[in-house]
């Protein structure tokens, strides 16, 4: 799947990530949409002018901050359809009664725009089979035609807007190879921050590995944290150590055990030191060593 091409998230400019993965390439930079919604905010000044510059309506909209855009990188589905024009493509919402009654299988679409609150992401069909390209995944996800409904079901119980794109797509690398070929993914790309915080995990424990190491080799003087590490792993031995111990007695006292029961009468019932308690093996050893 080398050849999909996937931007992964960089700050709040999801909205760029999902055009660029639904385009496959890097179409729209975030200077083209500020100058699309810039565009569609001087629109909305001017026909809030028509009802008269000195209107409280219209002193109030000069107030509000842009609806388009914010300083974060988000912008808006407005933004999104007039930049998608540019190519001659079209946003049908999904859900609509207009769309609903065509009754089009999701599986004969070429792509959907989705959103929630302010997050967009783009599921995409590349060659024959359908891809997850949203960019808080460490790479394209693979979904089977028997799934595509199904997630798009559970992306709108979960509260967001589907998109249907339509109109001709630009041609791109990844559908013309994937025309010829399908691909298996084996394992589903995980989540941006759950790699992180894996990897962060892995770098701590590394670092705890080195520092009981290098205090083992003696050099360098234990901070407290390192003082608790090594405790906590003298401990740990000890408690092993203990348990051999046990484990030596309990199979001395089943020797000694073995050994008393031939001089015990065969219609006697036997009692096997297996049976024992840690706690009564723990007695015993106590009052070996007591003697």
């Amino acid at each position: 799947m080398e050849s999909i091409f996937h931007e992964k998230q960089e700050g709040s400019l999801c909205a760029q990530h999902c055009l660029n993965n639904l385009l496959q390439g890097e179409y729209f930079s975030p200077v083209e949409l500020s100058s699309i919604a810039h565009q569609l905010d001087e629109e909305e000044r001017m026909r809030m002018a028509e009802g008269g510059v000195t209107s409280e309506d219209y002193r109030t909209f000069l107030q509000q901050p842009s609806g388009n855009m914010d300083d974060s990188g988000f912008f808006s589905i407005q933004v999104i359809s007039n930049a998608l024009k540019v190519w001659g493509l079209e946003l049908i919402l999904f859900n609509s009664p207009e769309y609903q009654r065509l009754r089009i299988d999701p599986i004969n679409e070429r792509s959907f725009i989705c959103n929630y609150k302010e997050h967009w992401f783009t599921v995409r069909k590349l060659g024959k089979q359908w891809f997850n390209l949203n960019s808080l995944l460490t790479g394209p996800e693979l979904i089977s035609d028997t799934y595509l409904a199904l997630f798009l079901a559970q992306l709108q119980q979960e509260g967001y807007s589907i998109f249907v794109v339509k109109g001709d797509l630009p041609d791109c690398e990844a559908d013309q190879l994937l025309q010829m070929i399908r691909v298996q993914q084996m394992h589903r790309p995980k989540l941006i921050g759950e790699e992180l915080a894996q990897l962060k995990e892995q770098r701590v424990q590394k670092t705890d590995l080195e520092r009981v190491l290098e205090a083992n080799d003696g050099s360098g003087t234990l901070d407290e944290d390192e003082e608790d590490l090594q405790r906590a792993l003298a401990l740990s031995r000890q408690e092993i150590d203990l348990e051999d111990e046990e484990a030596d007695l309990r199979r001395a006292i089943q020797l000694s055990m073995q050994g008393t029961s031939r001089n015990i009468c065969q219609d006697t019932p036997q009692t096997s030191g297996t049976h024992l308690t840690s706690e009564e093996l723990r007695k015993r050893r106590e009052a070996y060593f007591e003697k």
